[in-house]
Order: structure tokens, then sequence, then C-alpha cells
């Protein structure tokens, strides 16, 4: 199968069988968003969102957030992986928001990236979910999903593979697609056994396909 053919097979089955895809992040407004993608760093969402009730009761905005050291942030958060270092991140994040974007979070992912504690891939989910940009946030479920899918070809980093699929998936359809690849990653194409016979992309999976053979 060409990729073309591919790709545009699997985005009209994923147009009907998951008209909705969003987050499984809870957030209000794009600084909770930013604070809990921080989070979510090598961490599941369902613990993210435990943690963050509290700790956005207690910094319900940068600027509070802002005032105090990562020493208090701790001990919100420490039921996560990394307390330390993200304690740290948001604390700056808070700050350089302020200094230097009066607060106002930039919608560039450019821009984003200046930010502490945020990597492209988090700056992507952001400018992708609040600002509806042409982003592709790359984390480990898309990566992994998008090569055996056949998506990316020869891909060795996220970078390469964001290149490949922001070439091949229509601007508009980027913010979704996003979540399409990492809800199926999360719950259907999982990384040690992935569940190929409930698997409706079977006949447009490069991975299913070699596995026939």
């Amino acid at each position: 199968m060409q990729i073309k053919e591919r790709f545009e097979k699997v985005i009209e089955w994923f147009k009907v069988n998951m008209p909705v895809a969003e987050s499984e992040l809870h957030y209000r407004s794009p600084y909770e968003l930013l604070v809990a993608v921080i989070l979510s760093a090598q961490c599941t969402d369902k613990r993210v969102n435990l943690i963050t009730p509290e700790l956005l009761k207690r910094f319900p905005t940068a600027e509070k957030l802002a005032e105090v050291e990562p020493d208090e942030v701790f001990e919100y958060i420490r039921s996560c992986s990394y307390p330390n270092n993200k304690a740290k991140h948001l604390v700056g994040m808070a700050r350089k928001l302020i200094a230097d974007y009066n607060g106002v979070m930039p919608d560039e992912v450019d821009e984003l990236i200046k930010l502490p504690g945020v990597g492209r891939k988090t700056a992507s989910v952001i400018a992708s979910v609040i600002f509806n940009k042409p982003a592709m946030a790359v984390d480990t479920h898309v990566f992994r999903v998008a090569a055996r899918i056949g998506l990316s070809v020869n891909s060795k980093t996220p970078f390469e593979t964001e290149k490949q699929l922001i070439a091949n998936i229509p601007e508009e359809m980027i913010p979704i697609a996003h979540h399409w690849l990492i809800l199926h990653g999360r719950y259907v194409c999982v990384a040690r056994k992935p569940k190929c016979k409930e698997c409706g992309l079977q006949p447009y999976c490069a991975y299913f396909t070699s596995e026939k053979e």
C-alpha cells in the first residue's frame, strides 16, 4: 500500500470511528493544561488528574505559582514521577510566563519551548489543544503507533515522525489526529501486546499485514 493511500484510509477510519478525540487531562485554562502536561511527562494522565485539583486550588494562576519556591510545590506533586525536577520546572515556567509574556500564554511552539519544563512535545500539545494550531505532539504512543501502522517510515526520532505526519495529514486535521494516535496507542495499539484482533485498522496496518505473512 502506498503511503498516501495508507494515510487516507487511516484518517477516514478514525473520522468514522473516533469523531470526538480529546485530551484526557483535566483543565479549565491554558495555564492549567500547561501545568498538567508538564506533570504528565513519564506519568499517567490518571495520576496527573489526581494531583492537579489540590495543586491548582493552591496555585490557581501563574502569578500565584511564581511567588513560591519549588519546595512548596513539591509537597503537592510528590506522588508523580520526578517531582523535584517538575516542581522546579513549574515555578520556572510561571516566573518566565509572568516576566516575559505578561502572564499570557504564547501560541507558537517556538515561543512555548522557551518556558522551563516545556519541550517540543509539550509545546505542540499546548499549540494544538488550546490554539488549534497544526502542531503534532509526538509522545511514545504516537511514535510507536505511527511506526507500526506505517505512517512513519524509518523514523529514528520523534521529530522525524512529526515531520512525516505533518507532511501527510491535512493541516486542519492535525490537532485531532494527534489525539487519535495517542488514544489508539493507549488502549488498542499498546506497547507489549497490541490488540490487533480488535483493531479496525487491520487492513491498512503495516505491522498487522507483516505479521500475517
